[in-house]
Protein backbone atom coordinates (compact mmCIF):
# COMPACT_ATOMS: atom_id res chain seq x y z
CA UNK A 1 0.00 0.00 0.00
CA UNK A 2 2.46 2.49 1.06
CA UNK A 3 6.64 2.51 -0.20
CA UNK A 4 9.29 4.33 0.81
CA UNK A 5 12.27 4.41 -1.68
CA UNK A 6 15.59 6.40 -0.01
CA UNK A 7 18.65 7.74 -2.17
CA UNK A 8 21.83 9.37 -1.74
CA UNK A 9 24.26 7.19 0.20
CA UNK A 10 27.86 6.34 -1.06
CA UNK A 11 30.97 7.34 0.25
CA UNK A 12 32.96 10.09 1.43
CA UNK A 13 35.61 11.18 3.25
CA UNK A 14 35.57 12.47 6.84
CA UNK A 15 34.53 16.24 6.94
CA UNK A 16 32.38 15.35 3.67
CA UNK A 17 28.67 16.04 2.81
CA UNK A 18 26.00 13.96 1.60
CA UNK A 19 22.26 14.66 0.97
CA UNK A 20 19.65 11.40 1.54
CA UNK A 21 16.34 11.68 0.00
CA UNK A 22 13.16 10.07 0.80
CA UNK A 23 9.82 9.63 -0.91
CA UNK A 24 6.70 7.93 0.24
CA UNK A 25 4.08 6.81 -2.27
CA UNK A 26 1.30 5.09 -2.94
CA UNK A 27 -2.45 5.06 -1.16
CA UNK A 28 -1.32 8.12 0.83
CA UNK A 29 -3.98 10.93 2.67
CA UNK A 30 -1.01 12.24 4.69
CA UNK A 31 1.97 11.51 6.20
CA UNK A 32 2.87 12.24 10.27
CA UNK A 33 5.77 11.57 11.97
CA UNK A 34 8.93 10.72 9.40
CA UNK A 35 12.46 10.05 10.49
CA UNK A 36 16.02 8.30 9.88
CA UNK A 37 17.18 5.61 11.58
CA UNK A 38 21.13 3.81 11.21
CA UNK A 39 22.56 0.61 11.51
CA UNK A 40 25.95 0.42 12.05
CA UNK A 41 28.13 -2.55 11.41
CA UNK A 42 27.56 -4.81 14.99
CA UNK A 43 25.35 -2.23 16.36
CA UNK A 44 21.97 -2.07 17.39
CA UNK A 45 19.43 0.00 14.71
CA UNK A 46 19.49 3.48 16.24
CA UNK A 47 17.47 6.74 16.48
CA UNK A 48 18.97 10.03 14.20
CA UNK A 49 16.48 12.36 13.51
CA UNK A 50 13.02 12.34 13.57
CA UNK A 51 10.09 15.04 12.40
CA UNK A 52 6.44 15.80 12.72
CA UNK A 53 4.03 16.75 10.49
CA UNK A 54 4.34 20.36 12.15
CA UNK A 55 8.14 20.57 11.30
CA UNK A 56 9.12 20.03 15.35
CA UNK A 57 12.52 17.68 15.38
CA UNK A 58 14.42 15.55 17.78
CA UNK A 59 18.07 15.21 17.21
CA UNK A 60 20.34 12.54 18.33
CA UNK A 61 23.21 14.07 20.80
CA UNK A 62 25.88 12.18 18.10
CA UNK A 63 24.04 14.31 15.51
CA UNK A 64 23.20 17.49 16.77
CA UNK A 65 24.86 20.93 14.76
CA UNK A 66 26.15 18.50 11.60
CA UNK A 67 22.72 16.88 10.53
CA UNK A 68 19.68 18.65 9.26
CA UNK A 69 16.20 17.00 8.41
CA UNK A 70 13.65 18.99 6.46
CA UNK A 71 10.41 17.55 4.77
CA UNK A 72 8.21 18.73 2.31
CA UNK A 73 4.59 17.88 3.36
CA UNK A 74 3.28 18.47 -0.17
CA UNK A 75 5.76 16.22 -2.08
CA UNK A 76 5.74 13.33 1.08
CA UNK A 77 9.49 13.62 0.86
CA UNK A 78 12.08 13.82 3.32
CA UNK A 79 15.56 14.74 3.49
CA UNK A 80 18.83 14.42 5.68
CA UNK A 81 21.93 16.55 4.93
CA UNK A 82 24.68 15.06 6.56
CA UNK A 83 27.93 17.54 7.33
CA UNK A 84 31.35 17.14 8.81
CA UNK A 85 30.88 13.57 8.33
CA UNK A 86 33.01 11.45 10.65
CA UNK A 87 33.82 7.53 9.96
CA UNK A 88 31.31 6.40 13.24
CA UNK A 89 28.98 7.97 10.85
CA UNK A 90 29.32 4.46 8.78
CA UNK A 91 25.98 2.54 8.76
CA UNK A 92 23.09 1.69 6.88
CA UNK A 93 20.40 4.64 7.22
CA UNK A 94 17.01 3.67 6.99
CA UNK A 95 13.64 5.95 6.53
CA UNK A 96 10.51 5.62 7.60
CA UNK A 97 7.07 7.14 7.93
CA UNK A 98 4.02 7.02 9.62
CA UNK A 99 1.26 7.24 7.38
CA UNK A 100 -2.20 7.62 7.07
CA UNK A 101 -3.54 5.54 4.25
CA UNK A 102 -6.58 6.28 1.76
CA UNK A 103 -8.18 3.41 3.83
CA UNK A 104 -7.91 5.95 6.58
CA UNK A 105 -5.93 3.70 9.24
CA UNK A 106 -2.24 4.64 10.28
CA UNK A 107 0.60 2.29 9.41
CA UNK A 108 4.21 2.77 10.12
CA UNK A 109 6.56 2.06 7.11
CA UNK A 110 9.75 1.48 6.88
CA UNK A 111 12.39 2.21 3.63
CA UNK A 112 15.12 -0.51 2.64
CA UNK A 113 18.28 1.24 3.77
CA UNK A 114 21.02 2.68 1.83
CA UNK A 115 24.41 2.52 2.68
CA UNK A 116 26.86 5.69 4.10
CA UNK A 117 30.47 5.03 3.95
CA UNK A 118 33.08 7.60 5.63
CA UNK A 119 36.76 6.70 5.09
CA UNK A 120 39.25 8.47 7.72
Amino acid sequence: QVQLVESGGGLVQAGGSLRLSCAASGSIVSVNTMGWYRQAPGKQRELVVTITSGARTNYADSVKGRFTISRDNAKNTVSLQMNSLKPEDTAVYYCNANVRRRDLRVGDYWGQGTQVTVSS
